[in-house]
Formats: structure tokens, sequence, C-alpha cells
């Protein structure tokens, strides 16, 4: 009887340690969660001026530009400036800036977004 005692008081304590470390571990939780929590906020747009995004911002001629050059220009990679250059060369200087919708992959979409970065002039 008296070993039933000690292995049933063994047990008990056992099991109320086993409960306080159980609270220990979900308050440690719950500060740790706390720490994690961070404030929400939320982040503006800001205006950048022309001159910081292009040092030069005076428009680019599309009649005497390199393939180099018209890719700086905000939606034109290089393979669109290859193009660009290459009906040029081919049909002679544009008389308009909306004959740059005569190139392969420039539709009005883009040559809206190009408007006041562009330019053409004579070549003499």
């Amino acid at each position: 009887m008296e070993t039933r005692r000690k292995i049933q008081w063994g047990e008990g304590a056992l099991l109320g340690l086993t409960g306080l470390f159980l609270c220990l571990l979900l308050g440690l939780f719950l500060r740790d969660r706390r720490a994690m929590e961070v404030p929400a906020f939320v982040e503006t747009e800001r205006t950048v001026p022309l001159e910081a995004v292009r040092p030069d911002p005076s428009p680019v001629n599309l009649n005497t530009a390199t393939a180099e050059e018209l890719t700086a220009l905000p939606g034109i990679g290089e393979e669109l400036a290859r193009r660009i250059v290459a009906y040029r060369e081919e049909n002679g200087p544009f008389g308009s800036e909306e004959d740059l919708t005569k190139v392969s992959g420039i539709g009005q979409g883009k040559l809206a977004a190009l408007e006041g970065w562009i330019t053409v002039e004579d070549t003499e």
C-alpha cells in the first residue's frame, strides 16, 4: 500500500511539473508573438524629379539616336532599339513621332508613353 501511495504521489508531482512547464512555454510563446507584431504602416509613393531619373531631360531625336541612346527611353529594350535603328536605315528618317508606330512592336500605347521623351528633327 505504501508503495502504491508513493507511485501516486510521484505521478501527481510529475503531472504538476508537466503542467507548470507547459504554462511556462505558453507564456514564452505569447511574449515572443507580441514582440513579432509590427505596427502597420502605409508606404506612400515618392515623386522623383525627372533629372534624377534621366540627367539630360531633353528629348531623344529618333533620326540621330543610337540603339544605346534609345534603350534609355522608358519601355524600349535592346531589341526594340535595334528595330528602330534598322527601320530608320531601311526607310529613311522619321517624318513625325507617329511614324514610330510603323516599327514592329510599337503601338499607340507605347507611343503615348514616349510622349515628351522623343522628338523628330531634321538630320541636315
